[in-house]
């Protein structure tokens, strides 16, 4: 059976968008909302044959998505080189790239069909700051470490620093977006990583919980 890709209002999403970003204070241009839009509608489409993200209605994508990952956007004020771990449909290093162009943003996975994706999404976007990798993090060989690697909803927190802190430069840091922020993953890290801080995040037009973790070696 033919799976139906479902309808997609241009002028709602655009408005839920639009309402979303100024209610977090970014400062994102024509383009950017534009390519926000273009992206979601890749999304949406690949979605109902790939299956990328268990979310099926644009509006939710629009919410649970694209306003989950800029929440995030203030925290990477200072990053130049990110990674993207588990990267999967694009979240939440797409919606950076768009936000960010001047910074670097690299996206993992080890599923195929998720990095064509990816690598169309760049394309057709014209995100010349992007790199996708197919392959797992522990494997991966990169020109230069990041100074931030970043993850949603991917592993837990002390897997998330043993598969990629090869990948870390030395001073650089980890901010894992998660929904509850467990204290026993925390808990679980391994030396020399602690966390250093644990940021609420309020999402625009969701009630639930989210959070940022920042993860650094003692000391740093």
């Amino acid at each position: 059976m033919t799976q139906r890709t479902p309808s997609f209002d241009q002028a709602a999403l655009q408005a839920v968008l639009a309402n979303g970003i100024k209610n977090l204070s970014l400062d994102l241009d024509e383009k950017q909302h534009l390519q926000l839009l273009d992206y979601l509608a890749l999304l949406v489409k690949w979605n109902a044959v790939y299956n990328l993200t268990s979310v099926r209605d644009p509006m939710q994508m629009a919410t649970l998505h694209l306003l989950d990952s800029l929440a995030a956007v203030p925290a990477f004020a200072g990053a130049h080189n990110v990674l993207d771990v588990g990267a999967g449909g694009g979240l939440p290093g797409i919606v950076l790239a768009i936000a960010r162009p001047d910074m670097a943003v690299s996206l993992i996975d080890t599923v195929h069909k998720k990095t064509a994706f990816l690598k169309q999404v760049k394309a057709e976007l014209g995100l010349s700051n992007v790199t996708v990798y197919t392959s797992k993090v522990q494997d991966v060989q990169v020109p230069a470490k990041f100074d931030v690697i970043t993850s949603r909803a991917f592993a837990d927190l002390s897997d998330f620093v043993n598969w990629s802190g090869q990948l870390l430069a030395e001073d650089g840091q980890f901010i894992a977006l998660k929904g509850v922020a467990p204290p026993e993953e925390q808990e679980r890290l391994p030396a020399p990583w602690k966390v250093t801080r644990l940021q609420p995040l309020q999402v625009p037009g969701l009630d639930a919980e989210r959070h940022l973790v920042f993860i650094a070696k003692q000391g740093i």
